[in-house]
């Protein structure tokens, strides 16, 4: 039902920890071409520990992240998701959206939604494997008013 790699990517999965903010920081502006305030990580990531999973790269060093949230009921939101530029198209992103989403089904939620830039056709292709459709336009959505996409999927 979901893509899988040949080969397991050589990372590690892991819950996310403090130090990692650095790590998390630079994936975001380099594959997000964003900036967040660094605590900003921590306190999502105390809201819903099991969904926020850090690749870790044999030196468990983070290498990609899926950050995901609930604040509907039932529903989960992909807030970010990256992979660091070297270490894309290895399996690393598919792996984070399966336990992701592995994990949204053992929390019964209904439904997983997320945004992505307009441009970003690769990131669009991706979440179309896994079963995301386009549900709206977000005008000015990205602090660079760039337009995004709002995606979802239902969980079964």
């Amino acid at each position: 039902m979901y893509p899988v790699p040949d080969d397991r990517p050589p990372v590690a999965l892991r819950g996310f920890r403090p130090a990692d903010v650095p790590f998390v920081s630079a994936i975001v502006a380099d594959a997000l071409h964003e900036h967040y305030d660094p605590s900003l990580y921590s306190t999502l990531g105390t809201e819903w520990p099991d969904g926020f999973l850090i690749a870790a790269d044999p030196s468990d060093v983070p290498v990609g992240f899926l950050l995901g949230v609930s604040q509907v009921e039932r529903e989960a939101r992909v807030l970010m998701f990256a992979v660091d530029r070297g270490h894309r198209t290895i399996g690393v992103g598919t792996l984070l959206m399966r336990t992701f989403l592995e994990r949204c089904r053992l929390r019964a939620y209904r439904r997983v939604t997320l945004e992505v830039r307009v441009s970003n056709a690769t990131a669009i292709r991706f979440y179309t494997r896994f079963s995301y459709s386009v549900i709206d336009l977000l005008r000015a959505y990205y602090s660079d008013g760039e337009n995004g996409y709002q995606m979802a999927r239902d969980v079964s």
